[in-house]
């Protein structure tokens, strides 16, 4: 631990995280003029790397309408057989775990409850022997989240928390900070059982809007959905974040296929148990 890093992590405890992620946000929806944002977003794909060739939608009226940018069409084709369970987002795989029999799981140099993260201790029971895989997603990712399987998205579960960025600096100093933050759960229901990709909101902004509810930000609690949904379909958005965490019930999970670090949405993960009538 560096005086450096442990200086920032005092000054971000103290930082007001909620209402500066706010303000932050209003800031970043704030419509520009096209010339503002030829500007800003060449800074910011230059500075990051953004490969702006494979965007859709371009000029962007505002910076969230750019962070938040649809790609074209076929620039994540999902060519995997269909038992391949597929990466719901770009980034960087920071963990591969087995889930065991103490619901817990190790995730850069921290150890999660299964409960914790999902708030939720009945539902954490579900994927006892089962597996997790955590894709962060740094500034320079597409920042749309996807179904890995196909099946029927049964719930949207919205829980509260904090905003602590998620970054080298909040994990090293943030005692499990990915089960801390505000976070937005989305359980998919297959024929071998049941699979949870968690998006992690963080500092600046933290909103998550999801397909299917019509709200700026997903309401807090839990939404009933039941409707299908086939791999690669739009799950949420992030809005200036950060990680997404996928948990995949015991029957579901044969084998990873991707080790990383580096994967891109609708690359191959794992390998899905065939079903029972197969």
């Amino acid at each position: 631990m560096s005086a450096l890093t442990f200086v920032a992590a005092q000054l971000l405890r103290a930082l007001p995280r909620a209402r500066v992620s706010h303000t932050v946000g209003r800031l970043a929806e704030h419509r520009w003029s096209e010339p503002v944002g030829r500007i800003a977003v060449g800074l910011y794909a230059s500075a990051y790397g953004v490969n702006l060739a494979e965007c859709h939608d371009q000029p962007w009226e505002s910076f969230d309408a750019f962070f938040t940018r649809p790609l074209r069409p076929g620039a994540r084709p999902i060519v995997s057989p269909p038992n391949v369970l597929v990466s719901p987002a770009d980034g960087r795989l920071d963990a591969l775990e087995r889930i065991d029999s103490t619901l817990s799981l190790s995730i850069k140099g921290n150890t999660y409850s299964v409960g914790e993260l999902l708030d939720h201790q009945d539902e954490a029971r579900r994927f006892e022997g089962g597996a997790a895989a955590v894709v962060y997603l740094s500034p320079r990712d597409y920042h749309r989240v996807h179904a890995p399987v196909s099946g029927t998205l049964h719930t949207i579960r919205s829980l509260p928390g904090d905003y602590f960025p998620v970054n080298a600096i909040g994990i090293r100093h943030v005692p499990k900070l990915l089960a801390r933050n505000r976070r937005v759960a989305f359980s998919i229901d297959t024929e071998r059982g049941r699979v949870t990709v968690v998006m992690v909101a963080a500092i600046v902004v933290g909103r998550i809007t999801a397909a299917g509810i019509d709200a700026p930000d997903v309401p807090l609690g839990e939404h009933s959905m039941g409707c299908p949904i086939a791999r690669g379909d739009e799950l949420g958005v992030f809005h200036l974040g950060s990680t997404s965490v996928l948990l995949i019930e015991a029957p579901v999970f044969e084998a990873w296929l991707e080790e990383g670090p580096a994967i891109q949405m609708g690359m191959p993960l794992a390998r899905v148990r065939p079903t029972r009538t197969s």
